[in-house]
């Protein structure tokens, strides 16, 4: 008699990932190659206790009700935990239906500070929160000599939280905000204000690639405004889209960026493999997305598949990621387990080499 041996049941972690527009689909897509690769890897060595690791990918399309109907139905197809998100208000969505379900969610790339309401167990987090990234993007424009700093924005959490961070920051060191209604204003409309008002910076809190390209190209081509710097701390410079449709014009414009200076060998072996996946140089998105399902795959491997011993696990572990050790603790004001190492620099796309980044200010 030959007894069939019924493989091991894969292990299942749900991934959260914006594909679709109006979610920036360039970021998911180097979020999700990240989560991808680090998967694979996971299971050439064997896996967790010898059962494979599967990604459930689902597509948020940076709309908050679809990601919670996602976990929902992640949660009753039996995943470990749930992972991934770039968009803040779209993972704030995911933790708190997360939490409420008693589902482990390891943030990947939301830097929004009030992820939750309430202080829970269930959700950890990656990249720095906004208050703390933001206030170095505000130190970087102090030591430039910007006191008169302009925003142009648009009605979301995420960019009221960023300018509050930064007039809260400015103020007491001698600098102004001024607002600036991006949806209500034309790009030549903020010209003239920025002039009328005397700015010194532009910040673009907006979408993209609409209206921040077309702001960026009034700014360029006014001759009035040839010393204000543009800036764009969320990071949209990063990608390879923001190059191709501003080219010169999408250089010298400073964000924040979560990499270190130099990668250590972990992280240079990535970067080599994700270049290699994505046909293109990495964001630091990438390196989020990998070291999300490293730091899950040593949880599992030490605590089992169990939700709740996943969760009482956040404080305890540490992991070595592709831009350093990965550990969690309770930062003050954070309702999350927060990675509070993540490196903070802020770059831009050198003038003469847009290819490179440049290190302006570090964190």
């Amino acid at each position: 008699m030959v007894i069939q041996v019924r493989p091991a049941r894969p292990v299942l972690i749900g991934a959260l990932v914006p594909l679709t527009r109006p979610g920036w689909v360039e970021a998911g897509r180097h979020l999700l190659a990240g989560l991808e690769l680090a998967a694979d890897e996971v299971n050439d060595v064997g896996g967790i206790g010898g059962r494979s690791l599967e990604l459930l990918v689902r597509d948020t399309g940076a709309d908050p009700q679809r990601a919670a109907a996602a976990v929902d139905e992640l949660a009753e197809l039996g995943v470990a935990a749930v992972a991934g998100e770039y968009h803040s208000v779209v993972a704030r969505a995911a933790a708190a239906r997360a939490d409420a379900l008693r589902v482990p969610f390891l943030c990947s790339s939301a830097v929004l500070d009030a992820l939750t309401d309430q202080p829970t167990q269930w959700v950890a987090r990656l990249p720095p929160p906004q208050s703390h990234g933001w206030q170095v993007y505000a130190d970087f424009l102090l030591g430039a000599g910007h006191r008169r700093v302009a925003v142009a924005s648009e009605p979301s959490v995420y960019w009221t939280a960023g300018t509050s961070i930064l007039r809260n920051h400015l103020a007491p060191r001698g600098g102004t905000v001024i607002e600036l209604d991006a949806r209500a204003l034309t790009p030549e409309a903020v010209c003239d204000l920025l002039v009328g008002r005397r700015a010194t910076a532009l910040l673009l809190l907006t979408g993209f690639p609409e209206p921040a390209v077309s702001i960026v190209r009034s700014v360029r081509r006014d001759q009035r405004l040839a010393d204000v710097m543009i800036g764009a701390p969320a990071g949209q410079p990063e990608f390879a889209e923001w190059a191709t449709s501003l080219g010169e014009d999408g250089t010298g414009i400073p964000f924040l960026r979560y990499l270190p200076e130099r990668l250590g060998p972990l992280g240079a072996r990535v970067a080599t493999a994700l270049r290699e996946q994505l046909g293109a140089a990495p964001s630091f998105v990438a390196f989020e997305g990998y070291d999300t399902i490293a730091v899950l795959a040593d949880v599992l491997r030490a605590h089992g598949t169990d939700r709740a011993d996943i969760a009482a696990a956040w404080p305890r572990m540490s992991v070595e990621g592709t831009r350093g050790r990965i550990r969690f603790s309770r930062v003050p004001g954070s309702s999350v387990w927060q990675w509070d190492r993540a490196p903070v620099r802020v770059v831009d796309r050198d003038p003469a080499e847009p290819a490179r980044f440049r290190i302006r200010h570090a964190g």
